[in-house]
């Protein structure tokens, strides 16, 4: 297979203490559920799945049924999925058939899993997701009485797997005020479930920002996303962490990935001349530019043009001129030992030097992990120590 013009590393040993780091904040009453949707935070679904393994992870969630057979197809025997998403009714069937776990979140889908339980001859293992004032998925109060009482009906054609709700932005102290009032909220619904003949096997409510930094939204499943792939929910959440534990590690998370290409082409540029395509970049002195082999439809944000830096020798190369599709430019007029096949650095570590995922969300709206979920799933994933 031909060689593709960039890669990927992941390192296990800095998933492992991310996944150690969570369950200190959390406490053993918690047990970590790793959100592994949109191809594992971009990460890499095959490659992921067993690297978490191997930290003793055994739940997984994902955003939709067709996520959930990409995890299927790779997760160990005494490993579990929850489908938090859309599942059309067609894949009832396989997702029941193979034990998989989904949110039920209105109550058409709660009968049809009924009926397709009873087809199956398994029972559907479902999670009642409800309504706590994100107003996004849930269901209401009403509709929750009429759910368990199909539940208590059906009990033969069910596992009440979960009681569940979303927290609305709690990696944004600015509205913690109103998470404060989702927590209420969800606690008085768990009350008055788990005071019923049928109580759910497992609660949750908590996010990676919320299992951090709202200890009182950890029940006995926390669903870890971002900070298991080493990335801070958001500056807030960092910072509000750090504040409540001065003396200990600067930054206790670790970057998993890792993304790198190589040196495709280097030339002189002259003075007045202009860099690839229109008048945004105008070279004020005689340089030397490198072109990188990947751009915007690689993954590479077109926002970084003028704006980004690579490392190539372990020295920061500023971006120069616009990202096009499969292509962009960086000024190493002050690295004259830069040549064609030289190793770069997109995101990671070069001889002390860092190119860090946050650098990416400085010059865009782009979270972290809308950065990373959108990298290509041709980008080639390569699982080191």
């Amino acid at each position: 297979m031909a060689k593709h013009s960039s890669r990927i590393e992941l390192s296990q040993s800095a998933l492992a203490s991310n996944i150690r780091f969570v369950r200190e904040v959390v406490g053993s009453k918690s047990e970590i559920v790793m959100v592994v949707k949109a191809n594992a935070y971009g990460h890499g679904t095959e490659q992921i799945l067993p690297m978490a393994e191997r930290t003793s992870v055994k739940r997984f969630a994902v955003a939709s049924c067709h996520e959930a057979q990409e995890v299927d197809a790779v997760r160990g025997e005494d490993t579990s999925v929850v489908i938090m998403g859309i599942l059309y009714d067609e894949d009832l069937e396989w997702t029941i058939e193979r034990g998989i776990e989904f949110y039920v979140f209105d109550l058409a889908r709660l009968r049809e899993a009924a009926k397709t339980a009873k087809r199956v001859g398994r029972p559907a293992r479902v999670h009642l997701e409800v309504e706590t004032g994100g107003n996004r998925t849930g269901l209401a109060r009403e509709e929750l009485t009429e759910a368990l009482k199909i539940l208590r009906e059906e009990k033969r054609h069910f596992r009440f797997e979960g009681l569940c709700s979303h927290l609305a932005g709690a990696e944004t102290l600015a509205t913690h005020f109103r998470i404060k009032k989702q927590i209420q909220a969800f606690e008085t619904i768990r009350k008055r479930v788990q005071k019923g003949r049928l109580r759910p096997e497992k609660i949750h409510l908590a996010s990676s920002a919320a299992s951090l930094s709202l200890p009182e939204a950890t029940y006995d499943l926390v669903r870890v996303g971002s900070a298991a792939y080493g990335m801070w929910p958001s500056p807030d959440i960092q910072n509000l962490y750090l504040s409540r534990t001065l003396g200990k590690a600067a930054n206790p998370l670790s970057r998993v990935m890792s993304w790198k290409t190589d040196v495709m082409h280097v030339k002189p540029v002259k003075q007045g001349e202009f860099v690839g395509y229109g008048t945004s970049f105008e070279a004020p002195r005689n340089m030397r530019v490198a072109v990188m082999p990947l751009g915007y439809a690689n993954g590479y944000p077109r926002e970084m043009s003028n704006r980004g830096y690579v490392l190539i020798h372990g020295r920061k190369a500023p971006v120069v001129g616009a990202v096009t599709m499969n292509m962009f430019m960086v000024d190493v007029t002050h690295n004259p030992k830069v040549k064609v096949g030289d190793e770069v650095v997109l995101i990671g570590r070069q001889k002390g030097n860092v190119i860090s995922l946050r650098s990416f969300s400085e010059f865009s709206s782009a979270l972290n992990n809308e950065f990373v979920s959108r990298l290509p799933a041709a980008i080639p994933r390569l699982v080191v120590r």
